[in-house]
């Protein structure tokens, strides 16, 4: 039995070493490191050793074991994350081979040549993991919260980003510091619509007069009780059981619209605006759920009108994923595009209707921006869209527009520069009239879908000669631009930097890119054959190897032929999440996603056949009308982590008037995660895919939910110190609220858990509410 058991052994270390010489000599003549052939030949050494019983084994194994040590520790230092996949792996084996039953050999001290480098690689991860994964310091003590800012006045929610500015800040301190350690699950409301083919239910809901109301999907709304998330009422659209979402990833509803009427008298007096897939603004009675008789006809506004949008309302080709911006009367809408399928997409037109009469008040048009649309004419194609919130200031009477690229993302050589001008920009428009006063650009001619997906956000800095009134953007990239909202000249300097040139034929590309020198990056640094990571030291070298095939040379590489590195990914950075203001303490929070994308163009006739499409990360885009077909992959080793070492989410916070940073932690834990889908079970903090956004309260609190480990948490915003966590059924991919209910006095922290298609995890379609025991 001893033989079979070192023959086994043998043969492991045969196996494992040859696969590290074959893919080391791979990996060194593509200019990386010479340690995985070396290893891989210690590794067959060692097994031939075993084999002739030889003492030498051990002292073999114990060189390679103390120079893997020496070699991890070059190059990531005491990096927990760094370390494990380096040395862990040989250390196992190393215990393995003192554990084998190998007669005379086990006899002799030449075991202590193995023994101790392993157990020295073991004493090191464990004190990096400690390093890695441990807070600093005691939580914090109960903190006394002022009598003005810890009562029961109602406060509500009347806006997506709580309010016009896109805050996401409440005025409540009910829930603080010194309490949220108590907080329980007040209600839970379980939608029974079932979940899209691509789930994503992202609503953040509204909060007034005792009611909350939310979209459970585009198309369907619903009013709540606050104190008890009991349906008050229902609406549902004509036909919505014959929608087609396959087309836009899944139909996205992050959240409807509150409009007031000042006029007495009126019908629906108080009522909810939200734009449906068929292509619809309706127009619902907040007390009742019934359409509202005086809002265009009969209770809606066509969305179809002047965009050619060919087949039926049912094919979902293009429709607003985000709220209206309602601002001084004025409901402002964006839409999301197929953007991937053809260069003739969609017109990403944005209009602005009466919020009484839903009257089409006007209608901006990227190609012709200061011309009506005149009779029997239609919306220019193909023109960026926005698809997230949009942000807004009443005192000025403006709307800012965060617009994403003119399909197709990923080949813009056919683009005009009329087209380029207000892609991935952010745009002013005077909300009565829809004229633009002013856009910024934060890329030039976007080549990589860096959307402006989140919301900008108005916020007053304090400056030497008073409060500026500034636009926070926060974007893909990671940055976060600070521009003058009168103007959109930028506050922090901006500057051009040269970017890597190259691409296709065909293409065109900026030889510079705008770069922010206010608040830091949280793009993350720009990966190197270091980075590359893995559960074992042959996943990692798979990954090392494609990252030096890869095409990758920094921020802003062009997509070639061969698989190109995209970093950050098409997801962020910052995405449709924003950023939270706590105006009071002058703080910023913000979350972000450190993840990369893997693309490559395929000259068309090369290109597969057959539908494209899928989920993100494993998709294959058609780009109709262009030379190239794009295929896109996540970034992921065979055993399905991440090629890039963590952490993969992040959150942060920022002093608005230094732009320095405060505290920066990693966003989640691996429990739910693992290598080859299966959950570790073990609540690491390594930072995981995030999607949503946060908030903050008087209280001292940010409360965000978003990672793929599919909890609720609170952290105190002074230190980032987490205070409390819930479990959720799925990932929330939204972002939370709060309230103070009128009814009871009581403050209320909500969430939508249910789920995304870009990151694993199960269904569910719940709202839920936590509040302090009665």
């Amino acid at each position: 039995m001893a033989r079979v058991v070192i023959w086994l052994f043998v043969l492991l270390q045969g196996l494992v070493g040859l696969a590290l010489v074959a893919g080391g000599l791979n990996l060194l003549l593509a200019g990386g490191s010479a340690y995985y052939l070396v290893a891989g030949i210690a590794v067959c050494s060692a097994a031939v050793s075993l084999l002739r019983h030889s003492r030498a084994v051990f002292v073999i194994f114990g060189v390679l074991l103390a120079g893997t040590l020496a070699w991890s520790l070059w190059e990531v230092g005491l990096d927990g994350w760094g370390l494990a996949p380096r040395a862990l792996g040989p250390a196992v084996l190393g215990f393995l081979l003192l554990a084998l039953p190998a007669g005379r050999l086990s006899r002799t001290f030449s075991r202590w040549w193995t023994a101790g480098p392993a157990l020295a690689i073991v004493a090191v991860i464990a004190l990096a993991g400690g390093l890695a994964v441990s807070e600093n310091g005691e939580a914090p003590a109960a903190r006394p919260v002022p009598a003005s800012i810890a009562g029961t006045t109602p406060v509500e929610w009347r806006h997506w980003g709580q309010s016009v500015a896109g805050t996401r800040h409440v005025d409540a301190a009910q829930i603080n510091a010194g309490n949220v350690a108590r907080l329980e699950l007040a209600w839970r409301f379980d939608s029974d619509v079932p979940a899209q083919l691509y789930r994503s239910f992202e609503v953040t809901p509204l909060a007034v007069d005792g009611r909350l109301y939310a979209c459970l999907q585009p198309g369907i709304v619903v009013a709540l009780d606050q104190d008890t998330g009991k349906q008050i009422w229902r609406y549902t659209m004509p036909g919505y059981a014959k929608v087609d979402f396959t087309k836009v990833f899944g139909g996205k509803c992050r959240g409807v619209s509150y409009f007031a009427s000042p006029s007495p008298g009126k019908d629906c007096p108080r009522r909810i605006v939200v734009a449906t897939p068929d292509g619809f603004l309706r127009a619902i009675d907040a007390d009742t759920g019934r359409l509202c008789p005086s809002f265009g006809d009969g209770g809606s506004v066509d969305l179809h009108a002047g965009l050619n949008l060919p087949g039926s309302r049912h094919a979902v080709l293009a429709m607003p994923s985000s709220p209206a911006a309602i601002i001084n009367g004025v409901a402002v809408v964006g839409q999301t595009v197929s953007d991937l399928a053809s260069m003739d997409g969609p017109s990403g037109v944005i209009r602005g209707y009466d919020a009484e009469t839903g009257a089409l008040r006007w209608a901006w048009d990227a190609l012709r921006p200061d011309q009506p649309l005149g009779p029997g004419e239609t919306y220019s194609r193909a023109t960026p869209n926005a698809w997230g919130a949009l942000g807004g200031d009443e005192a000025l009477g403006l709307v800012f527009i965060p617009t994403g690229n003119s399909p197709p993302d990923y080949y813009g050589g056919m683009r005009s520069p009329a087209m380029d001008r207000f892609t991935t920009s952010v745009v002013a428009l005077d909300v009565a009239t829809g004229r633009l006063r002013w856009s910024f650009q934060t890329v030039h001619h976007d080549l990589w879908d860096y959307d402006l997906a989140a919301q900008p956000v108005s916020v007053d800095l304090p400056g030497p000669g008073g409060a500026t009134p500034a636009l926070l953007v926060p974007t893909k990239l990671g940055q976060i631009f600070v521009l003058d909202r009168r103007t959109g000249q930028p506050i922090d300097r901006v500057i051009e930097k040269p970017v890597p040139q190259g691409g296709v034929p065909g293409e065109r590309t900026s030889p510079t890119q705008p770069f922010t020198t206010g608040f830091p990056s949280l793009g993350g640094p720009r990966l190197t054959e270091r980075d590359m990571w893995g559960i074992t030291p042959l996943d990692q070298m798979l990954c090392r190897i494609t990252f030096r095939k890869a095409k990758y040379e920094g921020p802003f590489t062009p997509v070639g032929t061969r698989d190109t590195i995209m970093y950050p990914g098409t997801a962020g950075g910052i995405n449709w999440g924003s950023v939270t203001i706590d105006r009071e303490r002058g703080l910023m929070v913000v979350n972000a996603l450190r993840f990369s994308n893997l693309g490559r163009l395929i000259p068309r006739a090369q290109a597969p056949k057959g539908p494209g499409g899928g989920a993100e990360g494993t998709a294959m885009f058609e780009q109709a009308g262009t030379p190239y077909v794009f295929a896109q992959s996540t970034f992921m080793s065979p055993l399905g982590v991440p090629c890039q070492r963590p952490p993969y989410g992040t959150i942060s916070a920022f002093d608005l008037k230094t732009r320095k940073l405060v505290w920066s932690k990693s966003l989640g834990t691996s429990a739910k995660s693992g290598p080859l889908g299966i959950p570790t079970l073990l609540p690491i903090r390594m930072g995981v895919p995030n999607m949503g956004g946060s908030i903050s309260t008087a209280g001292g609190l940010v409360f965000i939910a978003a990672a793929q480990d599919r909890v609720l948490r609170a952290l105190d915003i002074a230190s980032g110190r987490e205070l409390w966590q819930a479990p959720l059924p799925a990932v929330g991919v939204a972002t939370p609220m709060s309230y103070v209910s009128p009814k009871t006095g009581r403050q209320y922290v909500v969430i939508a858990a249910g789920g995304h298609y870009g990151i694993p995890g199960p269904d569910a379609m719940a709202i839920m509410a936590y509040a302090l025991p009665r």
